[in-house]
């Protein structure tokens, strides 16, 4: 019989927390085979009242030394030091994962220090509810089995799309950035049924229904968002009144605008973060 999957989630922040609830309830691995760091031993002792694994204040190279998958949820900023701290106990035969956004596949083995079968992901807000989108990019030494373990693990909440490493940048600006797209336009729909009398309750429950219901017709149909918008629209009719109006705004090129500018500005990000590195590393 297999032995469980032994996951090392360094930083169980919101991602990380996610990440690992998700693969519990889906089965992928065993409580007994999750360890799970944070910075505080307060945070530490609220997920242990969430979740029967194990979990420390610190003890990140402890943490990682006899996982099969480490996952390393923390911010691009301190990544450098965690994976200095790390990198002791890792080993050509695991998977390790970060979620860090903007760190390239080559700086995080520079920063290790030997080659080994890197992922690089990037999950979204919405995975805390079990209906993320992640992509993920990985470098040459994935095997097909490690492919499908790191699928498996962010399936576990929500979609999967495997891309290569310089669409990255993309990826961020349109699922990464993506909810607060969405959000503003929740916001929006609510205050409109708010400027016409409706009730913010009743006015917040129809455009967050809208909103998911939309979305969910597009997935299980497959059929094309201008298929299903044209299904709504009748000649003369209010649906085509109000997109009219949208298109005369521009809603379409801004949303496109939107995701161009948020790219460049990832793509920006990440040179700098490198060159930083660089300057680091040669001092």
């Amino acid at each position: 019989m297999n032995q469980p999957l032994r996951v090392a989630i360094i930083g169980a922040g919101n991602i990380g927390s996610a990440l690992m609830g998700g693969i519990l309830k889906a089965g992928v691995t065993t409580p007994d085979c999750v360890f799970a760091t944070v910075k505080s031993q307060e945070h530490a002792d609220d997920l242990a009242r969430n979740y029967d694994v194990h979990i420390t204040a610190g003890g990140n190279l402890a943490a990682v030394q006899n996982a099969d998958v480490v996952i390393l949820a923390v911010k691009p900023s301190i990544l450098p030091s965690v994976l200095e701290e790390v990198r002791w106990g890792l080993r050509e035969d695991r998977i390790l994962i970060s979620v860090a956004a903007a760190f390239p596949l080559s700086e995080i083995e520079a920063q290790i220090g030997r080659r080994m079968p890197l992922f690089r992901a990037m999950p979204n807000i919405p995975v805390i509810v079990g209906e993320g989108a992640t992509c993920i990019a990985y470098n040459d030494l994935v095997s097909d089995h490690q492919r499908a373990i790191v699928e498996a693990i962010f399936r576990a909440v929500g979609v999967v799309c495997f891309i290569d490493e310089d669409q990255m940048h993309a990826a961020t600006a349109l699922s990464g950035s993506g909810p607060a797209y969405i959000y503003m336009v929740i916001e929006a729909l609510i205050n409109g049924g708010l400027k016409m009398g409706l009730s913010h309750e009743v006015s917040t429950r129809l455009s967050e229904q809208t909103v998911l219901g939309a979305a969910k017709l597009v997935r299980e149909t497959m059929l094309h968002p201008a298929i299903l918008k044209d299904q709504v629209i009748t000649p003369g009719g209010v649906t085509i009144s109000a997109v009219h109006e949208l298109e005369r705004h521009g809603l379409r090129s801004m949303l496109i605008s939107a995701i161009e500018t948020a790219t460049r500005h990832s793509r920006s990000l990440g040179e700098k973060l490198v060159d930083k590195l660089k300057q680091t590393n040669a001092r």
